[in-house]
């Protein structure tokens, strides 16, 4: 029997999606799954993108241009503009997705055997991208008693090699809720100039920031023009994560016509996500007031109900709709699929994410979830009142080992 390539063996299997058959497997149990594991938002999509799609008046769904539509690219050069980031439409090409971006932002920067710093926990999916392109990921850890603050420059210089081509961060973060302040920016624009770098930034969850913060989009960091390329997506920013449309952003042309050869050889983005993701950025402004204040009241509800639970180390975010939570346990992937094999809660269990998945470094998120509060605050608060009973009876908790460091 033929044997699969190497890049195959090593593509290293979702974290947020390989406990899939096991929560299945509760389901036809009669269990209800409260999924915190995934960041799919139960926010309504807005309804200009449905009628938009529904009010199509084509004989023939026809190949779009490689790079996009031009009317969708021309609106989110406006999107970005009106964001106060002075992108025009030959700065951007439209993509199947964030995931697509982040595949042209890899292929188009990096070579094989090329190394890439991240931070981490990251996406999980920054793995996958970096062996599809033959590209390493050197992480620098970040710690959930500082906040997940980003490490000292120091730290990052001390990672740089020969082999070094980029660094990849993810703001506001998935998995950490993390966002990075101007300030932070600034510290790793020097690391970039001075080591000539890329800086890859996934700006998919921009919109959602709380807490009072802003954020700062690294496409407007001073003399780095020919140095950023940002990854953004409609999916989590429209409740439209099926839609499957994405950009690629850069001021560096270079960049921007390697990536639109790989744009090329995928012939097109999907034609009538276009149309709805270009007819669904005129909606209503306070459609992101609304959605922030009710993502902000999920996070707040989420952080009281985690701090209530004994021995469990819970951050302060103000981004995005995820958090890493420290558990008292001695095995996350473990305690993950325990909680769906042999666990339920007033009928009814929770799905997490093992943190394990998000890091590159050996050994490290054993004892740590990703949560996505991504559920209506009712379903989140019995989702962790099941999580609390879990660790009640979980039999890999730690029972004499006290989490003694808070973030502070």
């Amino acid at each position: 029997m033929p044997k699969i390539s190497h890049r195959g063996e090593i593509m290293p299997a979702s974290p947020i999606r390989k406990l899939v058959p096991f929560a299945d497997a509760a389901k036809k149990r009669g269990l209800k799954v409260y999924h915190l594991n995934i960041g799919q938002p139960d926010i309504m999509t807005p309804s200009i993108f449905l009628d938009a799609v529904r009010k199509v008046d084509l004989e023939t769904i026809e190949y779009s241009p490689s790079q996009g539509l031009p009317g969708l690219r021309k609106r989110f050069a406006k999107y970005y503009q009106d964001n106060g980031i002075p992108v025009t439409a030959d700065n951007l090409i439209v993509t199947t997705g964030g995931s697509e971006a982040l595949y042209f932002a890899f292929m188009s920067c990096l070579d094989p055997g090329d190394e890439i710093i991240v931070p981490e926990p990251f996406y999980a999916n920054y793995n996958g991208f970096a062996v599809g392109s033959g590209a390493k990921v050197v992480p620098i850890t970040t710690r959930i008693e500082d906040n997940f603050d980003l490490p000292e420059i120091s730290e990052f210089e001390q990672l740089v090699t020969p082999k070094t081509k980029a660094i990849l961060i993810c703001n506001p973060s998935n998995p950490t809720g993390k966002l990075y302040s101007k300030d932070a920016l600034m510290k790793l624009r020097e690391v970039v100039l001075k080591h000539d770098l890329y800086l890859i930034v996934d700006e998919v969850y921009r919109e959602f920031v709380y807490e009072g913060e802003k954020h700062f989009s690294s496409l407007n960091l001073e003399g780095l023009a020919q140095h950023v390329v940002v990854v953004d997506s409609i999916s989590k920013r429209y409740s439209a994560c099926g839609a499957r449309i994405g950009t690629i952003v850069s001021f560096n042309a270079d960049v921007m016509n390697a990536a639109l050869k790989f744009a090329q050889a995928r012939l097109s983005p999907p034609t009538l996500e276009q149309i709805g993701a270009e007819a669904v950025m005129d909606v209503d402004s306070s459609y992101f007031k609304e959605v922030n204040q009710e993502y902000a009241a999920r996070y707040a509800t989420a952080y009281q109900a985690l701090k209530s639970i004994p021995g469990v180390v819970v951050p302060k975010v103000s981004g995005a709709f995820y958090m890493i939570v420290k558990l008292p346990i001695d095995d996350s992937d473990n305690f993950c699929q325990w909680l769906l094999e042999h666990f339920e809660f007033e009928g009814a269990t929770v799905m997490l994410a093992p943190a394990s998945g998000f890091y590159a470094t050996e050994g490290l998120g054993k004892d740590e979830v990703r949560i996505a509060y991504v559920l209506n605050q009712d379903d989140l608060t019995h989702a962790i009142q099941c999580l609390a009973a879990a660790l009640k009876v979980y039999p890999g908790v730690r029972t004499t080992e006290k989490a003694t460091a808070e973030p502070r």
